[in-house]
């Protein structure tokens, strides 16, 4: 399912709660904080783009694959990278090229 997601497709869910199952911390909640294109991708491939999702401060996850659950989207295995705190909590960022 993954490789038919668009930038556009995760647009729609901009702002929108997902909840990361983890089984050492149970369930975390992660907004879908920024949604952003990375330029234009090879003949007859998608654009890729990049994901910014917001979770709370601490604990800081570690990159890794985690399994994300959307009520639209459903359940999702996404790679993950802690890329820095902001103001509301900490980010991480899943590119799809």
């Amino acid at each position: 399912m993954l490789e038919t997601l668009t930038k556009e497709s995760w647009s729609e869910c901009l702002g929108g709660s997902f909840e990361l199952l983890d089984d050492g911390r149970g369930t975390i909640t992660m907004v879908l904080a920024e949604v952003t294109g990375l330029g234009h991708g090879a003949r007859g491939r998608r654009d890729p783009y990049s994901l910014v999702f917001r979770g709370p401060a601490s604990p800081i996850l570690p990159q890794r694959i985690y399994r994300l659950r959307h009520d639209r989207m459903g359940d999702l295995e996404l790679f993950l990278v802690p890329i820095g705190p902001d103001g509301e909590g900490m980010r991480y960022e899943a590119i799809f090229t």
